[in-house]
């Protein structure tokens, strides 16, 4: 393996493959975490299937790697529907949206990922489809356009989205249900490295499950992944079973320190803290010194490091803490220069 091979939050964020769609529960009783949630959606479906309707229109938002896309899907098991998937950026056209909408049986769900990311036309041809269950297509242009109304099953819509700031509101307004789901706890993500460890048969000492909980960033995607590559790890430098001692040297390979921190979470800290001396800087200033986007820092990077005490966000910029400080080894300037980049 590698040795400056780094686990990005930017590769976490790709599409899970077929392993990782078995690491799925399929029901809430299984689904671990976001207990109110999962509280108030029992009630929601079970109140929809007491009166043979289809469940009300539910918005997720939340941080990349929660569980919004697993949840969709247990959702649509608990309803007894089938789910079609698709992403904001994937429906171009009215037509695109048409061709979905118009295949879907009574009661079945049409779950949209990265939902603000609909083009303006798109968001607008689904009020009234979301509110009256019906689409208006517009034929021709010109003098000579005419418009048809579709008649469309009675469905839910569930959308997902890390940027609930960028969904237009009258779209908003339209979904009944709007639930955030927020970072487990190091507890809950032990029980869903053990559950995981049981699906793939890994031999897992509690000290090795209690590592990856650690620096699993709090989310569930990450912690499964790491359970992955340290079992790879495993199984070419150990005897396939995985304890403290294999996981240490693993998620070291992999540069993962013990708060969770991989390179660019460093990266961010060092720049802000070496270049303009611990901060207030703006973020398009830290995105142009380690050669990032700012959407991914803002969205990915930020709120990992907020959570963990290392980085305030103010009105003037990013102020890196003295937890940050101290785990990186590195000591303020005497001057204590906190200037406005």
């Amino acid at each position: 393996m590698e040795q400056d091979e780094s686990f990005s939050m930017q590769q976490a964020r790709t599409e899970d493959t077929g392993e990782d769609v078995t690491l799925r529960p399929g029901t809430l009783s299984e689904y671990v975490g976001q207990q109110n949630i999962r509280e108030m959606l029992t009630v929601f479906i079970q109140a929809a299937k007491q009166r043979s309707e289809q469940l009300e229109h539910v918005l997720l938002s939340g941080p990349p790697g929660l569980g919004k896309t697993t949840l969709a899907h247990v959702i649509a098991h608990e309803m007894g529907v089938s789910i079609r998937v698709t992403s904001g950026s994937a429906l171009e056209r009215v037509g695109d949206l048409a061709a979905i909408l118009t295949n879907l049986g009574p009661g079945d769900i049409l779950f949209i990922d990265e939902i603000h990311r609909l083009s303006k036309s798109i968001s607008e041809a689904l009020y009234p489809a979301m509110e009256d269950y019906c689409l208006d297509i517009v034929l021709g242009k010109g003098p000579s356009a005419r418009t048809i109304r579709l008649d469309l099953p009675k469905f839910t819509l569930i959308g997902a989205t890390t940027r609930m700031s960028l969904l237009p509101g009258p779209l908003r307004d339209r979904f009944g249900n709007l639930f955030h789901l927020d970072f487990y706890t190091s507890s809950e993500i032990k029980d869903i490295v053990k559950r995981s460890a049981g699906i793939l048969d890994i031999a897992i000492h509690d000290s090795a499950t209690e590592k990856i909980s650690q620096r699993s960033r709090f989310t569930p995607r990450i912690a499964n992944r790491l359970l992955k590559r340290v079992r790879d790890y495993a199984q070419v430098k150990g005897d396939g079973s995985i304890d403290e001692g294999i996981t240490d040297a693993a998620l070291g390979a992999l540069r993962i320190d013990g708060h969770g921190l991989d390179d660019v979470d460093r990266r961010i800290l060092v720049a802000i803290i070496e270049k303009f001396a611990g901060g207030p800087v703006g973020l398009n200033t830290i995105a142009a010194s380690i050669a990032e986007e700012m959407e991914t820092i803002e969205d990915v990077y930020e709120p990992f490091l907020m959570q963990r005490g290392f980085l305030h966000r103010t009105s003037r910029g990013r102020i890196a803490t003295d937890l940050a400080y101290e785990h990186l080894g590195l000591k303020k300037r005497p001057d204590g220069q906190q200037k406005l980049i």
